[in-house]
């Protein structure tokens, strides 16, 4: 039961300042990417003294998860500030040409995750040809399928980048298939997955969070990777009957803490959710994790959530006499 992480991490004041600067013109890309490095150390740091398994490179260089593939990829403009959620607000991606890679996008920051990770492998981490879409203006594709399958293919050029770099974890990052569970959108959302993980040997991960999640069975055991990532703490483990009704036997990426509030969980709580999932599923095919990224959090409250969720595995692990 390896732990990880699903990718953000609260951003440290010197990526924040570096980027605010970078927007302003006041700092070029030499001096961005020294703060986005000294920011990933800090991160890989607290991954460390949490205890975690298997480490991202915290996100400090994405403002948004579809903002910045789509400032990186042909065949985008950015838009003005929409917002989504209380007081959350993203520049909304507005597709203006055909969308193709152009050159590495995560690479740079996978490699300087790696390089503070002492030894612990780093996952690299995309955000997925179906929401990428989804959050996005089309104003070029006449189908919205031709779009996504573009988007799938730019993006499988950057998966090849990472493969190429070492990532043996890769995950895409699909949380709009929770809000979308027509047949058409599973389909399609396969396919495009599909292309993205074409010829590509390393762990393939999807991750998806919140909404109605028992919606997208059975036809998410059909896509073509090895783990599923799904949020379960917060919706009070609800969709460990779902995996045991469609006897789910992919590998499971176990969400068992909640991002979406400052309570940091007991440990004893994080064991007896991972306890819920080893009735369903065998240890061997558990990944253990929060339910997804850490950013909106307070630093200090997202690492303490993962320091209970490291000693819970220990405790369940000793229990099984695997530690």
């Amino acid at each position: 039961m390896p732990t990880t992480v699903v990718g953000s991490y609260p951003k440290f004041e010197v990526a924040k300042e570096a980027l605010r600067r970078y927007r302003k013109g006041d700092i070029g890309e030499e001096e961005l990417d020294k703060a986005i490095m000294e920011a990933t150390k800090l991160v890989v740091k607290d991954y460390l003294n949490a205890g975690i398994d298997i480490i991202s490179d915290g996100e400090q260089r994405r403002e948004d998860m579809a903002v910045f593939f789509a400032e990186r990829l042909e065949g985008f403009r950015i838009s003005g500030w929409v917002r989504v959620f209380d007081n959350i607000y993203f520049r909304k991606p507005v597709v203006i040409g055909e969308v193709k890679f152009k050159r590495p996008i995560t690479v740079k920051d996978w490699k300087y995750a790696l390089a503070f990770s002492k030894g612990r492998p780093v996952k690299g981490i995309i955000t997925g040809p179906y929401t990428m879409a989804d959050w996005s203006f089309n104003e070029y594709y006449k189908e919205r399928e031709e779009l996504v399958i573009d988007l799938a293919r730019a993006l499988h050029e950057e998966v090849k980048e990472l493969e190429r770099a070492g990532a043996k974890y890769i995950q895409v990052d699909e949380p709009a298939l929770s809000t979308h569970r027509e047949r058409q959108d599973m389909e399609l959302a396969r396919e495009a997955l599909r292309e993205v993980f074409k010829g590509i040997n390393a762990k393939r991960i999807i991750h998806i969070c919140y909404g109605k999640l028992e919606r997208l069975f059975p036809d998410l055991l059909e896509f073509p990777v090895d783990q599923v990532d799904l949020e379960m703490k917060n919706s009070g483990y609800r969709l460990l009957p779902v995996l045991k009704e469609y006897s789910f036997d992919k590998e499971l990426g176990l969400g068992v803490v909640d991002v979406h509030t400052l309570r940091v969980e007991s440990v004893e709580e994080v064991v007896r959710g991972i306890k819920m999932a080893l009735e369903v599923i065998g240890p061997e095919k558990i990944y253990v994790d929060p339910d997804c990224g850490l950013k909106l959090l307070p630093r200090e409250i997202a690492l303490s959530k993962l320091k209970v969720m490291v000693e819970a595995v220990r405790k369940v692990r000793k229990e099984l006499g695997s530690e």
